[in-house]
């Protein structure tokens, strides 16, 4: 092939390369617009302060953003836990108020941020009116900001869908730990949260659809059983979703 020749057969081939790229991400934005409704609002204190079972499913599609001196992080919620309180035997308030739960007893709208495991942070958005001890845990999202900033914070996530795919990546994505435990998510709240970090939720207009509800998954005894608590909810067909897993 002679040098002209194969000079127009390259530049053929990155234009090629390069409308593949754009013909991808527009079917990927085509997809989200499909779930994620364009219209959101950041909700007061009084929207967090109703039953967990009605502020959980409204989470479905939310945004929530971690601004932090390395950047901003944004995941869509997927997929929701709700808790209860004493009356809830899966719920870490099932037992009354200690040390390591007392951000659960409020009041709303602020974060609860536990440890497990030995090695994991999970995030919770403390719902209903204060005293109550009820939250969302929050398990699954997809990373629609700050792309860069998540595959640094997860380096371990061989795709991009797994970055905040369960409730230990999500916080880790998020850049969120037991320093933020008991702040709000509302940086109109006053609440200053360590380390110049801020966070605020957005949540949509119209709940995108379509969504189920089943069992919550790895959690043992009564409180894990489905016939009782099938307080899981979910965005079907999501990739991000965690698979149910009975203990």
């Amino acid at each position: 092939m002679g040098g002209r020749a194969r000079l127009l057969w390259e530049d053929a081939g990155v234009i090629s390369a390069g409308l593949g790229r754009a013909a991808e991400r527009e079917r990927k934005d085509a997809a989200v617009s499909q779930v994620t409704p364009r219209s959101f609002y950041v909700p007061g204190r009084s929207w967090y302060a109703r039953s967990v079972l009605e502020v959980a499913p409204d989470l479905l599609g939310a945004h929530l953003s971690v601004t932090s001196p390395e950047g901003t992080v944004t995941v869509r919620l997927t997929e929701v836990e709700a808790y209860g309180g004493s009356d809830d035997p899966g719920s870490h308030a099932y037992r009354g108020r200690t040390a390591r739960n007392a951000s659960m007893f409020g009041p709303p709208g602020r974060l609860y941020v536990y440890f497990t495991y030995g090695m994991h942070w999970c995030v919770n958005l403390v719902t209903g009116p204060e005293g109550t001890a009820s939250a969302v845990l929050l398990r699954a999202g997809e990373v629609v900001g700050g792309d860069e900033l998540a595959r640094h914070r997860r380096v371990t996530s061989k795709q991009d869908r797994d970055l905040a795919s369960g409730p230990a990546r999500l916080a880790a994505a998020l850049g969120l730990t037991g320093l933020h435990d008991g702040t709000s998510v509302d940086a109109e709240d006053g609440h200053v949260m360590p380390g110049h970090v801020s966070a605020s939720l957005r949540v949509p207009e119209v709940r995108p659809g379509p969504w189920q509800h089943g069992p919550r998954t790895g959690v043992s005894g009564a409180g894990g059983s489905g016939a009782e608590y099938p307080w899981r909810y979910w965005l079907s067909g999501e990739t991000t979703v965690s698979r149910y897993r009975a203990v």
